[in-house]
């Protein structure tokens, strides 16, 4: 959710507006560009890299990215009409495709998933990725995760949660064929839901996550851009830092429609930068969620 009271004062427009993200951040990019694309001035903070920075964020109750904030005010990134209100303009939104089309992206979306799984060596799975505490299992853990986190919620009513999203690994999670056994079963469950389903779901139905108030529609819409931008990251590691070729690797036309970022890692950081230096993240040194 955001804290909107007192958005749009003169009082508070004249604050300095705030972006706090972390590489690799599939929304962080997306709320960057969008302020960006809008003409918007912000200061960036990276909450990995800038201990301040992450104490302004915790001070404000928040232990999540993205945020804009001004001062006081502050809204979660993934709800551009509560970004803009923050930044000061006014947003129109976007037309959304039609779900059953979305669905399918995601599927073709899983599918790819677990070529590429297969393509990542041993011995490689458990390296991290530049600038960040996220194994090369754990992003496409996070491709399967985001799926099913939606399934939980149009088949069990469970609300999304920021932890809900995070990219650790269950602890009974331990052998590439548990991840790739995670993913046929996601695969799979969507598939049935939607065939069930799908027809008779109301998409506009209120969404019950964490980030606003939004639509099943737009729940999945991210879905679908959500575990495409990562699933371009996943081609991105295994031809930059493994040198393999992604087994049949999807490109932009299998994206279009969907509001994808333009960047695949980061507009600030580079792809080319040398692993994270540490270890993976899990529950006990996460820094935010």
């Amino acid at each position: 959710m955001s804290q909107l009271e007192g958005a749009g004062t003169r009082e508070n427009l004249a604050l300095p507006l705030k972006v706090y993200w972390q590489p690799g951040c599939s929304s962080c990019l997306k709320t960057k560009e969008f302020l960006i694309d809008h003409g918007v001035e912000f200061q960036s903070v990276n909450v990995l890299e800038d201990d301040e920075g992450l104490q302004d964020l915790q001070a404000l109750g928040i232990r999540m990215v993205p945020i804009v904030a001004r001062g006081p005010v502050w809204a979660n990134g993934a709800v551009f009409r509560d970004v803009a209100k923050v930044a000061g303009f006014e947003y129109g939104g976007h037309e959304i495709l039609p779900p059953e089309v979305i669905k399918d992206k995601v599927l073709v979306t899983l599918d790819a998933a677990q070529r590429y799984l297969a393509q990542i060596p041993d011995d490689r799975l458990d390296e991290l990725l530049p600038g960040r505490p996220r194994s090369y299992r754990q992003l496409v853990y996070h491709v399967f995760d985001i799926a099913k986190v939606f399934l939980d919620r149009v088949e069990d009513e469970t609300p999304i949660t920021y932890e809900s999203l995070k990219s650790i690994l269950p602890d009974d999670m331990k052998t590439r064929d548990d991840l790739a056994e995670y993913g046929r079963t996601t695969r799979e469950r969507l598939a049935a839901w939607w065939d069930r389903d799908g027809a008779s779901t109301d998409f506009e139905q209120p969404g019950k996550v964490y980030y606003g108030d939004v639509s099943l529609h737009e729940v999945l819409e991210r879905t679908g851009w959500h575990t495409g931008q990562h699933i371009r990251q996943i081609i991105l590691m295994l031809r930059d830092k493994l040198a393999i070729e992604p087994d049949g690797p999807l490109d932009d036309s299998h994206f279009n429609g969907l509001p994808m970022p333009k960047n695949v890692w980061d507009n600030e950081r580079s792809f080319d930068e040398e692993a994270y230096s540490g270890s993976a993240e899990d529950w006990e040194n996460a820094k935010t969620g």
